[in-house]
């Protein structure tokens, strides 16, 4: 698989692959179907605020896909970036795509602060994933308000 930006010809793929996400177990809740669309449509302007990279086989056919998130952290004393979803299909799972997708992101900012991601308690094997790439689990609870 090679690792390389989103581009316009990805739309169908990339809302297939974001549905597939949020319908695995291991994902907290659903999210509007209409949200992929808009995210897809967000990534094509030109925005600072996100980036995502696919995976593509020989025929340049997405398979995996890692959605960024970008922001700044006064704790951290940087940028950070957030590693907001991060899908490979499940036929080509435990093949090493995750882990080059995560590296393609670091390489994109080397001079991030912080890389940061959330995982549930229902998906052990990427944690078991992400920490084997050095990342470590957070002694707090997230909380948001959806308005």
């Amino acid at each position: 698989m090679e690792i390389r930006e989103i581009l316009p010809w990805d739309k169908p793929h990339f809302c297939r692959m974001v549905h597939a996400f949020y319908a695995l177990p291991a994902v907290a809740h659903p999210i509007d179907p209409q949200n992929a669309a808009r995210t897809f449509d967000l990534l094509m302007g030109d925005t600072p605020y996100a980036r995502c990279f696919v995976a593509v086989d020989e025929r340049d056919v997405p398979h995996a896909y890692c959605l960024c998130a970008i922001t700044w952290s006064n704790e951290a004393g940087g940028l950070c970036v957030w590693l907001e979803e991060l899908m490979v299909e499940d036929a080509l799972r435990g093949h090493g795509i995750g882990q080059q997708l995560i590296a393609a992101v670091r390489a994109a900012y080397p001079d991030a602060a912080r890389f940061r991601l959330e995982v549930t308690d229902e998906n052990p094997r990427a944690a078991a994933l992400y920490r084997a790439l050095g990342f470590e689990d957070l002694p707090y609870r997230q909380m948001v308000i959806d308005q």
